[in-house]
């Protein structure tokens, strides 16, 4: 027993003389971070780093958990269920959607839950049918749009002078004008078909975007990492499109996002307006066939406008929820 006590003993004390020998070794170490006031040490710098970017991660994301973003996220992912499966969702082919059949202006029955419309079509395959024609739209015009937008707002704002003041003018020129009447102007000059409704829109949203992104450079162009860039140099391209452009890219994918609710919404009134193509199913087509007859089949223009209006509003508070995000101004909000 008192040999098990001694060996204890014996322990306790090496144990003791081991961590003491540790404190004095990194206490050694560290004099100039004890002794000299904003000394850091790598290790706790390395670690308070870590913690602020997982921190920064676990915010953004519980900025997304707000309700009404949860919900532009459900609806959306509908949406694009609709876009990209419809053969397997819809009770109808396509070509059953979009062709004649019996039952012109019929009520909702087992077979059509919805109703029918024009030549009898179903009304839930068009609903269906109807989101691909939208989304395949509007995605290709707004990156149209986003490129476009992006590169002529960086040069014009990096280069300054004459450049930027002839393309600013030609900017002008066409935010001049209403985007719709434009829009249908151009159609109606190269006919309405899909590519043409693509290609217009995503002439159309060039100027808004250069804008935008023209501010943005203007003031990150004078800040010291550009400067630093330049003198170890950098080129021209390489500064604006390397180290600038990130730097100010926060607000374009926030306005990408709500923009396109927008487009979906202008392209449904420009197909209302009859500057659609005829051949594709679109929410707006319907809306524009059933609207004499709103009396005697009002479910045939309520389904397409509810479609137009839950997918707007679906990019709409995805929008905001990424405005709140990644906005810093609102971090307190």
């Amino acid at each position: 027993m008192k040999q098990e006590y001694e060996l204890e003993l014996e322990v306790t004390f090496d144990t003791r003389e081991s961590q003491l020998n540790n404190i004095l070794s990194w206490i050694t170490k560290n004099l100039k971070f004890l002794l000299i006031p904003g000394s850091r040490l790598e290790e706790l710098s390395r670690k308070e780093s870590e913690y602020e970017v997982n921190r920064s991660k676990r915010k953004l994301i519980r900025r997304f958990k707000s309700t009404l973003t949860i919900l532009g996220i459900i609806i959306i992912l509908i949406t694009l269920s609709f876009t990209v499966f419809p053969s397997w969702i819809s009770p109808y082919t396509y070509e059953e959607a979009n062709g004649i059949l019996s039952g012109n202006w019929g009520t909702p029955s087992p077979d059509h839950p919805l109703g029918q419309g024009k030549f009898g079509r179903d009304i839930l395959a068009r609903m269906i049918y109807g989101a691909r024609s939208s989304i395949t739209i509007a995605l290709p015009a707004l990156f149209f749009n986003v490129l476009g937008g992006i590169i002529l707002g960086v040069i014009a704002a990096y280069y300054g002078g004459w450049i930027d003041a002839v393309i600013m003018r030609i900017t002008d020129i066409f935010l001049a004008f209403p985007g719709l009447v434009l829009a249908a102007v151009f159609i109606a000059i190269l006919g309405p078909r899909l590519q043409n409704i693509m290609l217009a829109y995503g002439i159309l949203g060039i100027p808004y975007y250069s804008r935008l992104i023209r501010g943005n450079v203007l003031q990150a162009r004078s800040l010291p990492y550009v400067e630093a860039a330049r003198v170890s140099g950098a080129g021209n391209w390489r500064i604006m499109f390397r180290h600038i452009l990130p730097n100010c890219i926060q607000p374009i994918i926030i306005s990408f996002t709500f923009d396109i609710g927008g487009v979906i919404l202008s392209l449904a009134g420009l197909a209302f307006l009859g500057f659609g193509d005829p051949s594709l199913i679109e929410w707006g087509n319907d809306l524009s066939q059933a609207r004499l007859f709103i009396n005697t089949a009002p479910w045939a223009s309520f389904w397409p406008g509810f479609m137009i209006l839950i997918t707007v509003l679906g990019f709409m508070l995805l929008g905001d929820g990424l405005r709140d995000a990644l906005d810093p101004r609102l971090k307190n909000l």
